[in-house]
This record gives C-alpha cells, structure tokens and sequence, in this order.
C-alpha cells in the first residue's frame, strides 16, 4: 500500500493489457496532445501509473470542471441526510436575495433543474466569468435571464453548480468542503486538498477543487463500486446510479456526462478526468493541457473499450507489461535545458527596466544573474513578484506572479513554478514556467537591444488570449 492508499499490482493480473496502454500513449504523443498523467484502477488495484515530468502523484491538481461530479456527491449525501429534496424550489433557499420580479420560469426552477443543467437559461456562465466578479454571484445568478421553462432545455454552465453550492451552504450551514470533508474526504484518504472560495463566502461548485491525481481517481473508483470503499457505504446506491444515468435527451445525469454505452465521467477543461468503465469495474484518470477533451476521448474509446479482460501471466502478457513500465519511465523523464550564456547578463543584472504605460499596469522588470540561476522580478501596481530560473536547467519555488488573463481567469497565488531559462542568442533570452499544479505554462522571451527591452509572454493552452500585448521597457541608470 502506498502513501495515497491505493494499492498496486501489475497489469496483466488485473486484466489490463499493456498493449493497449502504449498503443494509446503511442497515438497521444503522435497527435501532438499534452498529457500530464494516466491512471487506471480495476479489481482492486492500480495497474497503469504515470506522469509526465515535472507533475507527480503527490502534487496537488487544478481539478476545473471536475469540481462538478465533486459537488455532486455533496448534494447527493445532503439530500440523503434530509436538509433539502430534487424537487425544492432554487427561490425558496434565498428570500433575500431574490430580484425585485420573480417570472413563473424561475419560480419553478428546482434543485433537480441545476444539477441536470436545464435552468432555463440561454448561455453558459464560465468559472472564469465568475472570478472576475467581486460581489455576490447569487445576486448575479437571478440576473441571468431565463428563456426556456427549467427542466426543458440543457445549457452547460457553472452558474447552476455556484447555486448548488450556494443551497448546500444555505441549508447545512457549511460550505461544501467543510461538509464533505468528514463524510467523504476523510474516508477516501484524500489529504492537502484546498477549494476556493467565492464572495459570498461560498465554495464555487463548479470548480476551483484541487487535489492530487490519486485523489481524483478516487471519485471514480468510489463510483464504479456503487459508493462503497473498504468495506463501508459513504455514497448511497441509489444516488450513484441516478447520477450516473442521463436525465432527458442529452449526455448529462447529476452532474456526470453520461454516455451512450453507459461509460460515464467527471470532465473538466484542459482534460482533468476521470472515466468510469462500469462494465469492466475500471477507473481510469487523466490529467493534460489539451484543448477540449473531445480530442483526448476519440483515443481513450479506441485503445480501452477493448482493454479489459481476463486476468492471465503468461510470457507475452508479463512481455507487455514490461514494454508499458519502460514506455511510462520515458514519459517521466525531466526535459532537457541546453547551457548557454550571453555577455549581456552581466551588463543588466541587477539592474531594472522601466516599462511604458500598458494595459496591465507592468512598471518594472529586472533581472538577476547569478551562478547558475535568473531571477525574474516584475512590479505592477499590486506589488512585486519574483520567479527563479535555472540555467541550463530547472528550479523550483513558488511564485504570486500575476497572469490571470492566461490562467482561465484564475489568479495563482503561492504557485509551484518549475523554471528555466536559455539564451537563444546574445540578445533573447527565453524562459519557461510550469506551473505544476495546473495545466498552464507561460513562455516569455525578453529581447534586449541598446539599451531597450521587449516582452512577450505566451501560455500553452487557455479559454482566452493565449498571448498577451508585447510590453516595452527602457534600462535605468545603473
């Protein structure tokens, strides 16, 4: 048994075929796409484990989406406990909060309604919509218009989870990961978990969740055994299975995507999921920074639907099981940095750049050369963040560093960074942060030239810009 409580066999004897696994890695790295982890639970066990350099099993990970099928649980124990029903009215929780018109359509809004995502609403309401607003989102909930009589029509959007949250809060008298915590957290031995919190002093339901690989593979594994773990009941049956069922025409139950074939999942953007096989009693976790997880999902379907067996030990089996071991080492193997160097470090170390008015309130940039490290200082009008780069290699630390508009509008404070820095010529200097507990990782290229600086800073995936405005800079007098 590991530090994270799952146990490990080999996964022939779990009736895994290695084949498959490489065969699946093999078409991932092909086309291009970021994977970061893979996971697979079956029988007991875990059998396939790997992550991508630098993220590891114990790093904490922005789970986004994933959240949902999180909260989910929260509502099913909640009901299950009597604080509330499907068929209260979301109106009834909130007398003082409500606008000063209350149309019929929201008035027979229900809690069933927000966790099928059939509101009535027109639109979508992103996680990073909300972050960017300051007072309360229930308030900004009853603003949204409602167009279609709830229970109708399905529109995804993270404003139905908020309210979820919002009613768990409202009727417990606890945020949702204060009352998961002893319930489900705790027996599931999941540990250094954190959820954000909004205005309203309220987890966001639909995200903002952040925990370790093995921790989210665990809501699978608690799933695909009907809400048994270790011998004791912590989510009631009949939950997971209307949850896990769709509800009207679309791919959705309570807050899981449910498929045609009954394979169902906890999505969140950027591939944070987590897949559940109930008819072969497998769980499978990926973690990546890849555009939608509509491009992942085509080769997950290719090399697993079949990959789930018999156990056996013959040669060939013990033979694939190998090749698998040695193709996961690979993929953990830390990226290489070349050395080099430039005369200009020693001229601008130490030394700062005042930058030209620009839409982000940037007014210094300095650099530090030192041994085998650069350090990045930044002031903007917030204040002053550092991050520590190695040269011809990497650091990590951490970093508050601002960077929301690449961030899916989250502004990272404390933020594991992994950093290095190259010279590409005697004038660019390039770094890369990883940002290891998310999917993000910024690049920024600094040109210097008499006495002139510019900057570009870019992310490797994001809801929005990908890219911000080039900022200019000129030295100050030493």
């Amino acid at each position: 048994m590991t530090a994270d409580g799952l146990s490990r066999a080999d996964p022939r004897t779990l009736g895994i075929d290695a084949g498959a696994v490489v065969a699946f890695l093999d078409d991932v790295e092909s086309s291009g796409l970021e994977l970061h982890s893979i996971m697979v639970h079956r029988h007991g066990h875990v059998g396939v484990e790997g992550w991508r350099w630098p993220y590891r099993a114990d790093r904490p990970r922005m789970t986004h989406s994933f959240t949902k099928s999180v909260l989910a649980c929260a509502i099913g124990l909640a009901i299950d406990e009597g604080y509330f029903k499907l068929t209260d009215k979301v109106i009834s929780f909130f007398p003082d909060q409500l606008p000063a018109v209350i149309d019929d359509k929201l008035r027979a809004m229900t809690v069933e309604d927000l966790l099928t995502m059939r509101t009535g609403q027109a639109e979508e309401t992103s996680g990073s919509i909300w972050r960017a607003i300051s007072t309360s989102w229930i308030a900004e909930f009853f603003k949204i218009p409602i167009v279609h009589q709830p229970g109708t029509s399905f529109v995804y959007t993270s404003a139905a989870s908020y309210m979820l949250a919002a009613i768990l809060s409202k009727a417990t008298g606890q945020t949702t990961h204060a009352f998961l915590k002893p319930r489900l957290l705790e027996p599931l031995g999941i540990t250094g978990e954190s959820w954000d919190i909004g205005p309203d002093g309220i987890n966001p339901g639909g995200n903002g969740f952040t925990c370790t690989t093995p921790g989210m593979l665990k809501f699978g594994i608690l799933h695909a055994q009907g809400g048994m773990w270790e011998g004791r009941r912590l989510l009631p049956e009949t939950w997971v299975a209307a949850a896990t069922r769709r509800h009207g025409s679309g791919e959705y139950g309570y807050h899981w995507v449910v498929y045609e074939d009954g394979v169902y999942g906890a999505l969140g953007i950027f591939v944070q999921m987590v897949l559940v096989f109930p008819q072969a009693g497998a769980a499978l976790c990926f973690t990546g920074a890849i555009d939608g997880s509509k491009r992942l999902l085509p080769f997950v379907r290719k090399h697993f639907n079949g990959a789930f067996a018999r156990p056996r030990d013959d040669a060939a089996a013990r033979a694939s099981d190998a090749v698998l071991k040695a193709r996961l080492a690979a993929f953990a193997a830390q990226a290489p940095v070349g050395a080099t160097s430039s005369p200009l470090a020693r001229q601008i170390s130490a030394r700062s750049y005042r930058m030209e008015v620009n839409a982000y309130g940037v007014r210094v940039v300095g650099f530090q050369f030192a041994e085998e490290r650069c350090t990045f200082r930044l002031i903007d009008a917030e204040g002053e963040y550092n991050v520590v780069a190695g040269l011809g290699g990497w650091i990590e630390s951490r970093t508050d560093i601002t960077g929301r508009d690449l961030h899916h509008g989250y502004r990272l404070r404390g933020a594991v960074v992994v950093a290095s820095a190259q010279w590409r010529d005697e004038q660019t200097l390039e770094m890369t942060w990883i940002f290891a507990e998310t999917a993000f990782r910024d690049t920024v290229v600094c040109r210097f030239q008499d006495g002139t600086l510019t900057l570009d800073r870019s992310v490797n995936i994001n809801s929005g810009l990908r890219s911000l405005p080039t900022l200019h800079g000129t030295l100050l007098p030493a």
